[in-house]
């Protein structure tokens, strides 16, 4: 059996090339919105930026996942989960615009409000809500991502040479005690980056929502990669049915468990009914923020799992490509629902900054992570699984 690494598809330079090229694009007409309306750009800005940030952090808790439990499911995509580790130091970069626009972004750090419940609020919660603190927290939360990201990279790479049990149990160690802290830092950051926009409003499943929102963005943008560059190579051979068959079951669990937790956090304020909780979800029942509502109930859940409910499609590498590309959209558009009812406006609209910046901040992001997948090889070769399987195949 040979040990080479695998020759990198040239559907991961096509991937590159676009990524960045598209970019370009939507930045540079990002830039002239922001010379129209900055307050405009800074708000689509904040739903760009936590859409593929929570890529990176969704790559990262799975890699962590997949070191405690083990499995074959993840031996496909661990390289490609590891390469979305590693764009941490751009997302950190791309963090600058929110901080310089802070003011326009945040109710908390702009200018007294003339609304008094939103003034009360900022005034009872002023310890935590302000601008240092702010920034304290999130390079503590970029400092744990980065330094959970580069051990994590640092050993596998190493175990390409030949897993031993010393090195397995490292991994398995560090992915330990890194859940705990990726639970700790997603829930804050999903408080201070997004629940904050609305200083009266809370809810202590809202961080759990993030969490499970990022797992599943990152799985699917996996199966989506994996389903086009796997071939009929060495990396065909560890994403071969089964292995598919496993990552579907996993992205219906995850679609099962955002279900669960979304119907939860509805249930109990709806029930509770209490006057500084309910108005989050008066606002988007509300014109056509309703209709996006129940397009997530549908197209979010409903509609997912019953096609993820056949073992034929999970098993087809075009067809659950396809479910994953429909789970990333809807992804988006979850994120969008939760985000931006919070910024003033006469109802629910979709600015073209929205899309550009979506565009320009997710090329920067995948043509860096197309450009970190083809830095190692696609495949765990230290892993005793890995080398059976190609053993068995003759590659």
């Amino acid at each position: 059996m040979s040990t080479q690494a695998p020759s990198v598809p040239e559907a991961v330079d096509v991937l590159q090339r676009r990524a960045f090229a598209g970019g370009a694009v939507g930045l540079v007409a990002s830039l002239v919105g922001a010379l129209v309306s900055p307050t405009q750009f800074f708000h689509s800005y904040l739903f760009a930026f936590l859409f593929w940030n929570g890529m990176a952090i969704g790559c990262l808790s799975l890699l962590m996942i997949q070191h405690l439990t083990g499995g074959r499911w993840g031996l496909a995509i661990r390289r490609l989960l590891e390469a979305g580790t590693r764009t941490v130091p751009v997302l950190v970069l791309l963090f600058l615009p929110v901080v310089l626009g802070l003011k326009r972004i945040y109710p908390w750090a702009g200018s007294a409000q003339s609304d008094p419940t939103i003034r009360h609020a900022i005034d009872l919660k002023q310890a935590y809500l302000n601008v240092p603190f702010f920034l304290g927290r999130a390079v503590f939360y970029f400092a744990v991502w980065f330094l959970l990201a580069q051990v994590l990279n640092r050993v596998s790479l190493e175990s390409d040479m030949g897993m031993d049990l010393r090195r397995a149990r490292l991994l398995r160690s560090i992915s330990g005690g890194g859940l705990l802290l990726m639970g700790l830092t997603i829930t804050f950051m999903s408080v201070d980056w997004a629940m904050s926009l609305d200083p009266r409003w809370f809810s202590t499943i809202y961080g759990m929502l993030f969490m499970i929102g990022t797992a599943l963005s990152a799985l699917a943008l996996c199966i989506v990669v994996i389903t086009r560059i796997a071939g009929t190579g060495p990396l065909g051979v560890v994403a071969n049915a089964d292995t598919l068959h496993d990552l579907g079951k996993l992205m219906l669990a995850f679609i099962m468990v955002w279900a669960y937790f979304s119907y939860s956090q509805f249930l109990i304020i709806w029930s509770g009914n209490l006057p500084e909780e309910i108005p989050w979800y008066l606002r988007r029942f509300h014109g056509a923020w309703r209709s996006i509502g129940l397009f997530l109930v549908l197209f979010h859940f409903v509609v997912p799992f019953l096609i993820l409910l056949s073992r034929g499609v999970k098993r087809r590498a075009k067809t659950v490509g396809m479910v994953a590309l429909w789970i990333l959209a809807v992804r988006a558009v979850d994120l969008f629902w939760l985000v931006r009812p919070e910024f003033p406006q006469t109802g629910f609209a979709v600015h073209w900054l929205d899309v550009t910046l979506a565009v320009g901040v997710g090329g920067v992001w995948l043509g860096v992570f197309a450009r970190q997948l083809k830095t190692r090889p696609l495949l765990p070769l230290g892993e005793p699984e890995v080398r059976e399987m190609l053993a068995e195949a003759g590659a």
